[in-house]
């Protein structure tokens, strides 16, 4: 049960991290990601991607869930911060 908690949270952490990054970085000057949408697609999609992983034995609906919340978040992160 603890092990399944903190594999969500690495989920969510991780998921927060990159996206934050990569939005960040690669991008910035792309229009599309000032959508007020943007972020709810994107934590979506993720969690549509990772969804098939549920099926491990650790992996639950739950991590999956919490990736995409962590995506979502990252994005809409990203996106705020300003370009260095």
């Amino acid at each position: 049960m603890i092990v399944g908690l903190l594999i969500g949270a690495a989920a969510l952490g991780g998921g927060f991290v990159a996206a934050r990054r990569f939005v960040r970085r690669r991008l910035r000057y792309v229009d599309v990601v000032r959508n007020p949408v943007a972020p709810l697609v994107a934590g979506l999609a993720a969690t549509a991607v990772v969804l098939p992983i549920a099926a491990l034995p650790l992996v639950t609906v739950g991590t999956a869930v919490a990736f995409g919340v962590g995506v979502a978040s990252g994005v809409a992160s990203g996106r705020r911060d300003p370009a260095t």
